[in-house]
């Protein structure tokens, strides 16, 4: 039996670490492997002669986008495996028309963002990053204290999550550990699923109104743009924090810099919209913000998983066997 022929395209720069000697290995016994060098072009002479003889696509962050044309290009394929996470930036939706199978990574990405959530949670219902700052000003510890003595803490905290994505569904189960109610507000989900045995569901106002957190994790879709503004914003009980480590497009950020900016709630924000503020931005310097630049998904090692998720798919897919991870197109849109 002949074994796929694969070919990488990503930017290495972008994507050290997901494929490492052993993984390399490892495809190399399922499948033959045409160029350990990534593509990180179409048009080349090079690339079009691969391409010619692809049939196994390995993408990654970083990949060109792939267009009807480069499709047309790559006659023999017959799997996109993709080591991250969405596809909506990488793939044209010909790529499903024309019957390929595509397989993704997501839910080992979702593995480090939902680490990264919990975190956050367990940092700002005990006011870590205030208690920190209150040191640096008072080394007797006595302003501290003085916060150590009010209702801080996580214990019978409520917490609220937007979205029962798989990276929701993970924080869900992380925060089994802790002895908080957890709130889930989604449209797609009832009392039949099975996350209703962790999570008390409800409407996303009712969410807003009770609970200490308030973690976002909604697909970034046309439906769901700026689905929190300023009115949402409102409804955040006071001392609240509001969570983001979606996308900031499902965020008004001006009405969300609006509320920051009376000090009223706090927030963790990993992405925004653009996904670098401007210089100047309140974001950068407003005390109650803890700011990241979109780290909460796989780094370093992390993306490790991303890599091995996409081996073993492969390795099925050589098999003959089903894939665990195939993108099913009719659910592509709600996607994140």
């Amino acid at each position: 039996m002949m074994r796929p022929k694969l070919v990488f395209a990503m930017a290495p720069s972008r994507t050290r670490h997901v494929f490492d000697e052993r993984l390399l290995a490892r495809l190399g016994q399922s499948c033959d492997v045409l160029s350990a060098t990534p593509l990180e072009e179409f048009s080349s002479n090079v690339a079009r002669d691969l391409l010619q003889q692809t049939e196994i696509l390995v993408t990654g962050w970083g990949c060109p986008f792939i267009t009807p044309e480069v499709l047309a290009a790559m006659p023999n394929l017959r799997l996109v495996a993709h080591a991250a996470g969405t596809v909506k930036y990488t793939l044209d939706p010909a790529i499903f028309e024309a019957g390929i199978a595509v397989t993704h990574a997501a839910e080992a990405n979702a593995v480090p963002v939902a680490e990264f959530t919990l975190a956050a949670i367990i940092f700002a219902n005990k006011r870590i990053f205030d208690l920190r700052d209150l040191y640096r000003s008072d080394p007797s510890r006595r302003s501290v204290w003085a916060l150590m003595d009010k209702p801080i803490g996580n214990y019978r905290r409520t917490v609220g999550l937007v979205g029962a994505s798989r990276i929701g569904r993970k924080v869900a189960a992380l925060l089994e550990m802790l002895e908080v109610e957890v709130l889930l507000a989604d449209p797609y989900v009832d009392g039949t699923d099975p996350i209703a045995r962790i999570t008390e569901i409800t409407d996303l106002d009712d969410l807003l109104i009770r609970a200490d957190i308030v973690s976002l994790h909604a697909p970034s879709l046309a439906s769901t743009r700026q689905m929190i503004g300023a009115r949402e914003l409102k409804l955040m009980r006071d001392g609240a924090t509001f969570i983001n480590t979606a996308r900031g497009a499902l965020v008004d950020e001006a009405a969300l810099l609006a509320e920051l900016q009376t000090g009223r709630i706090q927030a963790v924000i990993d992405v925004t919209d653009p996904e670098i503020p401007p210089r100047g931005s309140p974001f950068y310097t407003l005390p109650n913000v803890f700011l990241t630049p979109h780290v909460a998904g796989a780094a370093g090692l992390e993306r490790l998983r991303l890599g091995q998720m996409a081996v073993e798919e492969i390795e099925r897919f050589a098999a003959g066997e089903p894939l665990l991870y195939a993108i099913e197109p009719h659910i592509l849109e709600r996607l994140a």
